[in-house]
């Protein structure tokens, strides 16, 4: 095992230099584009206005609430294909212009399949810019604060939904002219704008380029993220490990076939774990329809509804920072079975309070119940938030990490179709209910991680890999530090 896996397992520890800072930057923004689509749903669903202009019904609103989703989901099959060919930097682009197309689409929208088209576009972008975001942090950061970056990548969801809760709230005063949900729409494109300026100094990631024998730029570039000399020692053992690794994925397909075959098929499921866990435990009943749940908590207000969303925002933003600074600490495991424990909890105690003050009008009952709320959503943000980016890229070996990646977009999409989808319905048939529903199935996910999950702190992706593919990558000394060569002398099976 190298000294690189001895690594700081506090924020305090953290030194950004000026590239990693950047790096960090490009996966905030995004992040914070594609929070500020969910939350803006959220509360487009309690203006009246925005029903009225669609004529909206219980459908309409759950196929306009889902239409990212499967916008993400028509693009999953190709954003690996593509960043794997093109670059990671590549696929930001490409994410970064769609999104702002989808946001002018839906702000001029017509009619409510105008607006169900543009959200669709914004799907595109948002599972294009997802895969290569996280895939692209994953292999541009330096090993010591890989977790928090990657972790502050979906932390940073809080803070677009803060502005999308922040914006529809003030132009909720505008009711009711239709400005008070096209200009939410409108701006949905404002955060891309502000990574277009980033990508033209952000590094492009050194795997990807070692990969295709671009060692020099590689070997530069892994230079600047650690903040160090080429010729530095730890540089040079970060960059052969990473050489002489991909050298021995080079010899490996990475076809269909040999994705879902042992190790790999163990690696993937644990990536595809990530999906019910970030989109199943009950975070989106509350964020798309916060709205039908205060009011069968008793609070019906929308501006009252609004308000609670943006400290709700608020609230999470602190607590998941929290979370990933923690992450290298804590471990993953940790972090995902605590979250997931006390979601449980909350979300049977939430059934509990809604069903005895619902309706009784009890001033004491509902604030308990929106307590409960931002309980679970503090659990909530706590350990998943941070490990919906962190994990799965951790997990996936260079070869089938895009790919991986990609897939893994495709099923969170897909739980996120099932969740717009079928909760309107349960909602309203079987009310409090359907918490209790959520919080028994979390347990069996409780379960499956308990068993299956392994550790990743304090490693780097190339010792990750050993864990599941029980090699040891041996590589000789590093002949020249100036031309990035690196000769692979063994693998030796451990």
């Amino acid at each position: 095992m190298s000294p690189l896996t001895r690594l700081p397992g506090s924020l305090a520890s953290l030194k950004l230099n000026w590239t990693t800072a950047l790096v960090v930057s490009v996966c905030v923004v995004d992040s914070v584009t594609i929070a500020y689509d969910g939350s803006l749903m959220g509360s487009l669903n309690v203006m009246e206005t925005y029903h009225n202009y669609f004529q909206l019904t219980t459908t309409t609103t759950a196929i306009n609430t889902c239409a990212t989703f499967l916008g993400a989901i028509l693009v999953g099959p190709f954003t690996g294909i593509l960043i794997d060919r093109k670059g990671r930097k590549s696929g930001l682009w490409a994410a970064v212009a769609i999104n702002i197309l989808g946001a002018v689409l839906a702000g001029s929208a017509i009619n409510v399949a105008m607006f169900i088209a543009a959200r669709i576009v914004i799907g595109v972008g948002v599972g294009l810019g997802q895969t290569a975001a996280s895939t692209y942090v994953a292999e541009t950061t330096a090993p010591r604060i890989r977790s928090f970056a990657l972790g502050l990548y979906f932390s940073c969801w809080a803070v677009g939904a803060l502005l999308a809760a922040g914006v529809s709230y003030g132009c909720s005063t505008l009711e009711p002219s239709n400005a008070s949900w096209r200009i939410p729409s409108y701006l949905q494109g404002a955060m891309p704008l502000l990574i277009v300026p980033l990508l033209y100094y952000i590094p492009e990631s050194p795997r990807w380029l070692a990969f295709r024998d671009r060692r020099e730029e590689a070997l530069e570039i892994i230079s600047k993220i650690n903040g160090k000399p080429e010729d530095n020692e730890d540089v040079q053992l970060q960059f052969q490990e990473i050489v002489t690794s991909l050298n021995h994925e080079k010899a490996q397909s990475m076809s269909l076939k040999a994705i879902v075959r042992k190790p790999n098929r163990r690696r993937l499921l644990l990536a595809l774990s990530i999906a019910p866990l970030a989109m199943l435990t009950g975070s989106n009943v509350i964020t798309y329809y916060f709205g039908s749940m205060l009011t069968q908590a008793g609070i019906g207000n929308p501006t009252t509804q609004l308000q609670i969303n943006v400290v709700l925002s608020s609230w999470q933003l602190v607590v998941a920072i929290s979370g990933s600074s923690l992450a290298e600490k804590l471990g993953r495991r940790f972090l995902a079975l605590f979250s997931l424990g006390t979601c449980s909890a909350f979300f049977y105690i939430l059934a509990g309070l809604t069903a005895r003050y619902g309706t009784a009008g009890d001033k004491a009952g509902t604030y308990g119940t929106v307590a409960c709320i931002f309980l679970f959503l503090g659990a909530y943000a706590f350990g998943i938030t941070p490990l919906t980016a962190m994990y799965a890229p951790e997990v996936l070996s260079y070869n089938m990490r895009a790919n991986g990646i990609a897939m893994q977009g495709i099923l969170i999409k897909s739980c996120g179709v099932l969740v717009t989808l079928a909760f309107p319905y349960m909602l309203e048939s079987i009310g409090w209910k359907s918490y209790i529903i959520n919080a028994s199935w979390n347990i069996l996910l409780w379960l499956y991680i308990w068993f299956q999950w392994v550790e990743t702190k304090g490693l780097t992706l190339e010792e990750v890999d050993r864990i599941f593919d029980g090699e040891v990558l041996v590589g000789a000394p590093v002949e020249s530090a100036e031309k990035g060569e690196v000769v692979v002398s063994e693998v030796k099976e451990t």
